[in-house]
């Protein structure tokens, strides 16, 4: 069993076959999709080059929450969450308001 959402008030589910499900199996609890997995699919699925898929997971999401003046993009004054992987989509090192939480 884990918990989707924060500790306090998140909601408990089971992830079976890479999908998250309510315990009773009645329902979709949530997504449990990373970034490295939407965007490899993004590009297996669509047909769409690297850019432009990480860009559908960056720099869209934040300009539809109105964020996209600190997120979705690398520019001088911005937050500075990275997350940097290889042609293969595998994640090799995160960084968060600039200092490195995963990698080298």
């Amino acid at each position: 069993m884990v918990i989707l959402g924060s500790l306090s008030d998140g909601i408990e589910a089971i992830i079976e076959d890479g999908v998250a499900k309510l315990p009773d199996r009645s329902s979709f609890a949530g997504s449990i999709a990373t970034a490295d997995r939407l965007v490899r699919t993004y590009m297996q699925k669509a047909g769409v080059d690297m850019i432009k898929a990480v860009q559908m997971i960056t720099l869209t999401p934040a300009q539809l929450m109105k964020i996209d003046s600190r997120k979705g993009s690398i520019a001088v004054g911005k937050d500075a969450d990275i997350i940097l992987f290889d042609n293969d989509i595998n994640v090799s090192m995160t960084m968060i308001n600039g200092k490195v939480i995963y990698g080298n």
